[in-house]
């Protein structure tokens, strides 16, 4: 779990931005917002990674001086913080057909969750070091609820819900930083196939080969709730 307690996102969201002197920025610049500023470094993010957001260079990309990010944010740790929960957020299914379908619901909001992380490669790496913000821990609170009602008792609920969060971030970091080309896919195959003698249950596989992320998630997680949830 991250090193820093939710409390710094309560305290955060009790705190109003700070006005700018005389009720405007300094004139020349455009008026920012604090949903303006999120929105924006999450773009730089996107576009140059963590190394690349810098408090300058957000405030150049929002045609604004530095000094005025300030009337809106702490410092950089609280942006990060802001950009990593606006990218969590879970709206859930435009409807749900079987409200007791537990088993849907919890594929479909972790589903959810890696398509975001995977939108936002960033994510991944970033969420075990940062405050749990509100839309992460309003995830944590539903999938620990549905759980709950699908029968995990609440002494095993902790360790389903860390389960289920080591493999979501596990597939999701894997599937960002593993971008092997076809060439590079099937020469790293032909190898273990040279080395058969010593690999031969992977080279059999095909393991190298294999390409199909979403399918793998899917089944993994099946695999996984099939021992999560005791059965009826």
């Amino acid at each position: 779990m991250a090193a820093k307690g939710s409390g710094a996102e309560s305290k955060r969201s009790q705190r109003k931005a700070p006005s700018p002197p005389s009720g405007r920025e300094p004139r020349g610049e455009q008026p920012l917002s604090l949903p303006r500023i999120v929105a924006t470094a999450v773009e730089l993010l996107d576009s140059e990674g963590l190394d690349g957001l810098k408090m300058r260079r957000l405030a150049d990309r929002l045609g604004s001086g530095a000094m005025s990010l300030y009337w809106h944010v702490g410092n950089k740790d609280e942006v990060l913080d802001l950009a990593l929960d606006s990218v969590l957020e879970y709206r859930g299914p435009a409807q749900v057909d079987a409200p007791d379908d537990w088993r849907g619901q919890i594929v479909h909001m972790l589903t959810d969750w890696r398509a975001g992380m995977l939108r936002h490669p960033w994510s991944a790496a970033l969420l075990p070091r940062r405050a749990l913000g509100p839309n992460i821990l309003s995830r944590l609170e539903r999938l620990s609820r549905t759980l709950s009602s699908a029968g995990v008792a609440d002494a095993d609920l902790n360790v389903a819900i860390w389960s289920l969060w080591n493999y979501v971030i596990g597939a999701t970091t894997t599937r960002a930083s593993f971008d092997l080309s076809d060439a590079d896919r099937a020469a790293a195959q032909q190898r273990l196939t040279d080395l058969s003698q010593h690999y031969p249950t992977i080279e059999r596989s095909r393991l190298l080969m294999d390409n199909d992320w979403d399918g793998a998630f899917s089944k993994g997680l099946d695999f996984l709730l099939d021992g999560l949830v005791p059965k009826p």
